[in-house]
């Protein structure tokens, strides 16, 4: 099986799965796929921004539901809550925007947005806002980083499943790098 048959195949629903959660490094990836042909820019897009509103609207439900005792239960999360909630008390919509973007915030943020006494249309609309934008920015970066890559390296097709697997665990080490930071 090819790249392009294998990223074709599964490229789409590992993106939708990969931006419920934190989906920068797969909507970085899927638009570097898209610039390549693999997959279409576009569709990208649209799922990026489904995939990543759905997600959002979930964890905002579950700190409706259960905001207090699921922070009570996820001590990692509730580390983080304490600014969230000071953004949230001072500037709501800009935290139901500001949580999309903020590195480890995606889960935790909603969660305290969604026990907080912000109205659920309100969250949606801001919701759907940063989603949307989000997803245009993150895709543009990986189409820029398409083009940039096309520039220096040129056309190395006869690689290029070698330089995507080493883009992938780059990509992945500086995740968990900035994941580990984060925790000391």
């Amino acid at each position: 099986m090819s790249l392009a048959t294998l990223i074709a195949t599964h490229g789409y629903w590992i993106l939708a799965f990969g931006c419920m959660l934190e989906g920068e490094t797969v909507l970085l990836l899927a638009a570097f796929a898209a610039h390549r042909g693999y997959l279409d820019p576009a569709t990208v897009v649209a799922i990026a921004v489904a995939a990543t509103f759905a997600s959002n609207q979930f964890f905002f439900w579950l700190g409706r539901r259960h905001g207090t005792a699921f922070l009570a239960r996820w001590p990692a999360l509730a580390s983080r809550s304490v600014e969230i909630r000071r953004l949230i008390e001072r500037h709501a919509s800009v935290a139901a925007v500001a949580v999309r973007f903020a590195y480890g915030a995606r889960v935790a943020g909603p969660i305290l947005i969604g026990a907080s006494s912000m109205p659920p249309l309100r969250f949606a609309v801001l919701n759907a806002l940063s989603a949307i934008a989000w997803a245009l920015l993150v895709g543009t970066a990986g189409w820029v980083f398409g083009e940039a890559a096309l520039a220096i390296l040129g056309h190395l097709a006869h690689v290029e499943g070698w330089l995507l697997g080493i883009l992938i665990a780059a990509l992945v080490a500086w995740r968990l790098l900035r994941r580990h930071s984060a925790k000391a």
